[in-house]
């Protein structure tokens, strides 16, 4: 198993100890382009053509509802994919 397909296995699974840099190799990766934070927030906002944007704050570890929203749309990507 590589390292991209056992990073997708720790997001579907859901997995507490997710790190902000994984996420954004994930979204990135999917086509998703990165607004990085202004005058002190630590919010990031991911934006694609045709989705609703995503906000995700940076920090360790990533609350279990952001990691949810990432799980959704690697499925959405994934079976997109495979039509």
């Amino acid at each position: 198993m590589s390292r991209w397909d056992k990073l997708l296995a720790k997001i579907k699974s859901l997995d507490k100890d997710m790190r902000f840099a994984e996420l954004n190799k994930v979204l990135q990766s999917y086509g998703y382009t990165v607004s990085q934070p202004k005058r002190g927030s630590s919010h990031y906002t991911y934006r694609k053509a045709g989705c609703n944007p995503i906000t995700i704050p940076n920090h360790e570890p990533i609350k279990i509802v952001y990691v949810k929203m990432v799980k959704e749309i690697v499925e959405s990507e994934q079976n997109n994919k495979e039509e």
